[in-house]
């Protein structure tokens, strides 16, 4: 660490997130300032089908004014469980319920200005159900692709939600690993 705090202001207090301003002043002498989105966290989750198939969903994105591919995935709520969260965003947005539901790992979105961690897991041993979407994910579709065809939707620049393609790439991996010790 390089620098000294000389103060810290929380300007916003939203839904999603807080953004702080911190002042602070370099080891030679300049100032910065550094802006800071707080954010509670989330879950990702890459459910396979018996079938061998990957479930994703498109919704619409307001930042970007249209829909977007992804995977499941939600915000966690204050204190909770990440795995819980998993769990219900699963439920919520794709109507499935899951056997087993497998922490992969956790990645940090945008580390230079957002405090967000994400949660991936794997959801295998699916059943199908009734999603219970919240009122802003009412238009959300339900696909399945193959891996071969979300490799595709990636390389086609269809699929470009950085949570869903580091999540994916996350299962692929873990499913390698899971082959191999069989």
């Amino acid at each position: 660490m390089n620098y000294t705090l000389d103060k810290s202001e929380v300007l916003f207090r939203g839904k999603v997130f807080d953004l702080k301003v911190d002042e602070i002043t370099y080891d030679s002498g300049n100032k910065g300032i550094r802006e800071v989105a707080i954010h509670s966290g989330g879950s990702v989750v890459v459910p396979v089908t018996n079938e061998g198939k990957i479930v994703l969903v498109k919704q619409y994105r307001y930042p970007f004014l249209k829909y977007m591919l992804e995977m499941p995935a939600g915000k966690l709520e204050k204190g909770e469980d990440p795995y819980l969260c998993a769990v219900r965003e699963l439920e919520e947005e794709t109507g499935y319920k899951a056997a087993s539901v497998v922490k992969l790992g956790a990645i940090a979105t945008t580390p230079g200005f957002c405090t967000e961690i994400l949660h991936l897991y794997i959801a295998t041993g699916l059943t199908p159900g009734n999603h219970n979407r919240e009122e802003g994910e009412a238009t959300m579709k339900v696909f399945e692709y193959s891996f071969d065809e979300v490799e595709n939707l990636i390389a086609a620049g269809e699929l470009y939600d950085a949570k869903s393609i580091c999540a994916f790439h996350m299962a692929v991996s873990k499913l390698h690993q899971k082959n191999k010790t069989e």
